[in-house]
């Protein structure tokens, strides 16, 4: 605190500069700029009788003030008006120009209605004279709920930011007119563009292929007119473009959202450049089995007077053919697949319908302790030979057969003749119940073995080296397959953790809303309750006009904050029992003005601040502030224009009682098309007239 000697100001001055620090604990901090001590005492004395703990600071010069701001970064301001040398205005405008965020309340001595709309224009959060006190800390409160409220939603949107941003995929947003909104650091990655370069630019003139500008420009209006339509929840394969020119193709999901009441489409972009390449090696591997498989019966044509090489090339060809139309099964069962248990089932199934192939197992590698291997999938004459087998991949003897190896080392297991196979001797008689004479066991790699595919046959010698082959290529498929849907599953994890984000920022805003209503109805208790009845009036007349629930509970949303703006206006004014003068009258049509800069500042996603604005807007033109006519007032605007005007006449105020539904229905009945929009005075008529409709 400064020196008590406030006779000697530059003194004082001295000991301010030496003696201000920064307190330790988190208690809200309120620097009071007042050159009184003992009007100071009393601010303290009030605030800390209403239980607001705080830790406070005292300066009463420009120089000190300054200092102050930048030392003890103070969550609170109170000034007072005028001081020896410096006054509440300049203060204010240094926080406002410094220090923005921090709200400033004047506690003053004595303050004209002209100083005070001045100071409220200028930033000043509220005024309250040094003969009312008891009015400070509802001051108090109201300002610092305002700013966690702002905070809280800046808060919110920063975590979608970093959850954006550090996301493998591409997520873009798009704004009615086609332009980017939003390009994260991995759609840098994906098209070239940098989020500077990528911003404002219109989509499909970025990164959409010239054939493919028209059809974008004329499914976009219709993806506004439907909000998203059949798209929602979809995964599209296309073809999009990078920066330099390179097409390639990308796997797209889309959801939309409404920002001011129109539709806005968020995109979640997959390179699948890989994938593609994946699966055109496999379309040519297969191209070149059935060339391999022409090229194998024109041979067997040419060899026909060889009687033994006849019938190798027979044996040949049957077992190639028995190898591609498994493969062929299990390529088919890859592309239909939508779940990892069904592929795995789907390709066991596959296998044992072709000839010779008596049963086919999945299993997956585990790492507990007796490093077992799990049954994923089994299909053929199993009859509980799986189930007692004590499958394990440690070195131990259930270890040491086919399975155990082929998880170790990751090769091809090949046993031609189980009856008399060494390794095969802990399983050996229970196979040969089975009629299980051959196997081959598989690795499934992703990098390493995670799992295998072990298939049985009925006949000794059964597998042919070519056969070999095609089997192992179609356990490569099935590992990709495996992959490929674990991918599709972290990527749907991710868009749904992207739509949690969004649905948790909307409910910080409008709760966020409801903190302000709140405040307004603390200020006003001849009023309290009226925007709530507003509020439901309004949105029960856009139901009642046909309109969308979203379009009513935007109209909801306004109207419990329409009065927000009455917090600029002076108490003694909103609840005057008499008739006000013009300057007082002048100050009460500030509000809808001073209710809109408030909440133009947060970022909502709807037209919240402009249908505050507008709602004391009249058809002909005689509202006010802006004396907008007609269709220029925003249709939720003029629906909660009836409301006010219905509950306002209706119930009671301090300069009169409640005048009655009746007058009120008379009032907008008799002005309708005249000042009152007439679809909105209908579905208000009919609702009280017709459907029972009453304030609660």
């Amino acid at each position: 605190m400064i020196n008590k000697n406030e006779s000697d100001l530059e003194k004082g001055v001295e000991i301010l500069h030496s003696e201000i620090r920064i307190p330790q604990s988190n208690a809200l901090r309120i620097l009071l700029l007042e050159d009184s001590p003992t009007d100071a005492e009393l601010n303290e004395r009030v605030l800390h009788k209403a239980g607001i703990e705080f830790d406070s600071l005292r300066v009463d010069t420009r120089d000190a003030f300054i200092r102050a701001l930048e030392e003890f970064r103070p969550d609170l301001i109170l000034s007072d008006y005028k001081l020896p040398d410096f006054d509440g205005m300049a203060a204010l405008q240094i926080v406002r120009r410094d220090h923005p965020t921090v709200p400033v309340i004047m506690v003053t001595g004595v303050l004209s209605d002209i100083e005070a709309v001045e100071l409220i224009h200028a930033g000043a959060r509220d005024y309250v004279l040094k003969d009312r006190l008891a009015r400070l800390p509802s001051a108090v409160q109201r300002a610092l709920s305002v700013e966690q409220g702002i905070r809280a939603r800046k808060m919110a949107e920063e975590k979608f930011r970093k959850i954006s941003e550090s996301a493998q995929d591409a997520i873009i947003m798009m704004g009615a007119d086609q332009c980017i909104s939003f390009w994260n650091a991995a759609a840098e990655r994906i098209f070239g563009y940098t989020a500077a370069e990528a911003m404002g630019q219109e989509l499909h003139a970025l990164i959409v292929p010239a054939p493919a500008h028209t059809q974008f420009s004329h499914a976009f209006p219709h993806f506004q007119e439907t909000g998203g339509g059949a798209l929602i929840g979809k995964v599209r394969e296309l073809t999009a473009l990078r920066k330099g020119g390179e097409e390639f193709p990308v796997e797209l999901s889309i959801s939309a959202t409404q920002f001011g009441g129109q539709w806005h489409a968020i995109g979640i972009v997959r390179d699948i450049t890989e994938r593609k390449q994946a699966e055109e090696k496999i379309l040519a591997t297969q191209a070149e089995l059935q060339r391999l498989l022409d090229a194998a019966n024109q041979s067997r044509r040419a060899m026909l007077s060889v009687i033994e090489d006849q019938k190798q090339t027979e044996v040949e060809k049957e077992h190639a053919n028995r190898a591609l139309a498994t493969l062929s099964a299990v390529n088919s069962t890859l592309v239909r697949a939508a779940s990892e248990d069904e592929l795995l089932q789907s390709i066991c199934q596959a296998i044992v319908r072709q000839r010779g192939y008596r049963m086919a197992w999945v299993g997956y590698k585990q790492h507990d302790e007796n490093k077992s291997i799990k049954i994923m999938a089994r299909a053929g004459h199993d009859e509980g030979y799986l189930d007692a087998m004590q499958l394990t991949w440690a070195e131990t003897e259930h270890g040491m057969g086919p399975s155990g190896r082929a998880v170790r080392n990751g090769k091809t297991q090949l046993c031609q003749d189980i009856a008399n196979d060494p390794q095969y001797l802990p399983w050996r008689d229970e196979a040969l119940k089975r009629g299980y004479a051959a196997s081959i066991t598989l690795p499934l790699t992703n990098g390493e073995v995670f799992g295998i595919l072990h298939v049985y046959s009925a006949v000794v010698n059964d597998f042919t080296l070519s056969e070999v082959a095609l089997l192992e290529e179609m356990a490569g498929d099935l590992a990709f397959g495996v992959r490929t849907l674990h991918t599709r599953h972290e990527r749907d994890l991710a868009q749904d953790k992207v739509q949690q984000q969004l649905a948790q920022l909307q409910d910080n805003l409008e709760d966020t809303m409801r903190a302000i209503a709140a405040i307004v109805e603390m200020r006003d208790p001849y009023t309290a309750g009226h925007q709530i009845r507003v509020a439901d009036l309004a949105a029960a007349i856009a139901r009642q006009m046909g309109l969308p629930d979203e379009q009513a509970h935007v109209i909801h949303l306004a109207g419990t904050v329409h009065d927000l703006g009455k917090i600029n206006v002076p108490a003694e004014i909103l609840s005057k029992p008499g008739k006000l003068t013009d300057i007082e009258f002048g100050l009460i049509k500030i509000h809808p003005q001073a209710g809109y800069d408030v909440l133009k500042g947060i970022d909502f996603p709807w037209p919240i601040a402009q249908v505050v604005l507008q709602h004391h807007e009249r058809l002909d033109g005689s509202g006010y502030p802006q004396g907008l006519k007609g269709d220029a007032i925003l249709l939720e605007a003029r629906i909660l224009a009836v409301a006010d005007v219905v509950e306002a006449i209706s119930a009671h105020r301090p300069y009169r009682p409640g005048l009655g539904i009746e007058v009120a229905l008379e009032e907008i009945t008799k002005n309708r098309e005249i000042f009152y929009d007439p679809q909105a005075v209908d579905a208000c008529v009919a609702l009280f007239r017709e459907q029972g409709y009453s304030f609660k």
